[in-house]
């Protein structure tokens, strides 16, 4: 990605709009050499309501990036997409290149950056889809060529957005960060029990209305009761009539991942969120930096006393 950068104008930055902070990258910032930058909260329609709740929150979140624009999407509504086209266009109005303008779309895995691409490129210039998507992380697994979101004219090429891999944050803060990536699909379903995640996501559905899922079963906060509810209620059963634990764990994930079970958000904002954030996971990477150093300095001490003791 560094070696692309020389020629990229502008920089769109994806993050899941259920997990604000926590879809957040350090990466980028520090390999993007100060490129201008238009943060983008995809996936709105599983984490808002459009109630004043979720105004606030996203006020809140613009602050937080000042002075980098900040719009919140869903892919599939024509007038969020006409909203990032019209920035790129914009954008683009104030460049000097005879060749286009480049941008470069990066985020987390799975934060919908293709889908991004893809709908940009059918409302800029009317054509389908110019990159694969789906609902695990991994689907894009190298840097594509640009794509024509916005046609050229006689002083420019047009714009060409350009789809990167989902980079994956090189530590993670805690146990909780990982339920919520995991949650969202930004970790492969296999890497963390679906029993685990529907726990999780059952204290977070007790914490907003317990009603969310009071088809299948009134409020409790065991997993067990409850995933046994919903695989009688939805029929996921083996033989004998034996609730299918696992099966009924996978399709709540997917319901919530839809916006069936739920539509809101598992990061807590505030005011001086993104600030705290950053500050614990500088703190984070001190510790692991200085966890390393004694990891060396201890190899060295014992190949030093391997040495002495041959001599």
């Amino acid at each position: 990605m560094k070696t692309m950068i020389s020629s990229i104008k502008l920089v769109i930055e994806c993050r899941d709009y259920r997990v604000p902070l926590t879809s957040r990258n350090p990466l980028f910032e520090e390999s993007l050499g100060g490129r201008e930058r238009l943060v983008v909260y995809t996936k709105k329609d599983l984490g808002s309501m459009g109630e004043e709740s979720d105004r606030w929150r996203e006020e809140v979140i613009k602050q937080w990036h000042k002075p980098s624009k900040v719009l919140f999407s869903d892919h599939k509504d024509k007038k969020d997409v006409r909203r990032i086209l019209n920035f790129a266009r914009e954008y683009a109005s104030h460049s000097t290149s005879l060749t286009g303008t480049r941008i470069l779309v990066v985020g987390m895995p799975n934060v919908g950056k293709s889908s991004l691409l893809n709908a940009l490129r059918m409302s800029g210039v009317g054509k389908g889809k110019a990159a694969y998507t789906g609902a695990q992380p991994g689907i894009t697994r190298k840097i594509a060529t640009g794509v024509k979101i916005i046609a050229g004219d006689e002083e420019s090429e047009g714009v060409y957005l350009t789809d990167t891999p989902g980079v994956f944050v090189p530590y993670v803060p805690d146990a909780e960060a990982m339920l919520k990536l995991a949650l969202c699909g930004s970790v492969k379903d296999t890497v963390i029990p679906p029993t685990i995640l529907v726990d999780y996501l059952l204290f977070h559905m007790n914490k907003v209305a317990p009603s969310l899922y009071a088809k299948y079963h009134q409020p409790t906060n065991d997993v067990a009761i409850f995933l046994d509810a919903v695989a009688r209620k939805t029929g996921r059963l083996q033989k004998a009539g034996v609730p299918d634990i696992e099966a009924a764990a996978l399709w709540i994930i997917q319901s919530w991942r839809r916006g069936n079970l739920g539509r809101f958000v598992l990061d807590e904002i505030t005011e001086d969120g993104l600030e705290k954030s950053m500050r614990d996971k500088d703190n984070l990477r001190m510790s692991l930096n200085q966890a390393r150093k004694k990891v060396k300095e201890a190899r060295k001490e014992k190949a030093a006393a391997k040495h002495s003791n041959r001599d």
